[in-house]
């Protein structure tokens, strides 16, 4: 017997997204559980991350972008769906410290804990899915990018 799963607003909570599928949907400002860049698309696959409840975000990263140390109030997981992801645990972005994930790469970003990442000449597109609401607060204010913005 199939049991279809109908949320509060009546739509189902069944989803399936080629990577195609996942890559067209809306590009959304860069908000809570983000790296605040401007240059990285991010697009929500379920959920939302600024709402109490599971979400997916995607992040497209460009090629050669670095992302400073920074936490999340929520433990997350993650997969990397395309490219190579350089990640590493730790208050300051040390490229000796990352880890170089190609895709299919799984790793977590337990809550609390400071993380960075940068992307190579291929960039890379990530999974990522938390418990939210979620937050993002870089260990070094001065690296915020959301603090540059006029």
């Amino acid at each position: 017997m199939a049991v279809l799963l109908i949320g509060a607003s009546g739509q189902t909570d069944q989803r399936r997204l080629t990577p195609a599928e996942a890559l067209a949907l809306p590009v959304i400002p860069a908000g809570p559980g983000t790296s605040g860049l401007g240059a990285i698309e991010t697009r929500m696959l379920k959920g939302d991350p600024r709402a109490p409840g599971l979400y997916t975000i995607a992040i497209r990263v460009p090629p050669n972008t670095h992302i400073a140390a920074h936490t999340h109030r929520d433990d997350r997981t993650a997969v990397v769906a395309q490219g190579v992801w350089h990640f590493g645990y730790g208050s300051t972005a040390s490229p000796r410290d990352s880890r170089a994930l190609a895709a299919g790469s799984f790793y977590t970003e337990p809550a609390g804990d400071a993380h960075f990442a940068w992307t190579g000449k291929e960039g890379a597109t990530v999974y990522i899915t938390g418990l939210g609401p979620t937050d993002t607060r870089y260990v070094n204010v001065a690296d915020d990018p959301t603090h540059h913005r006029d």
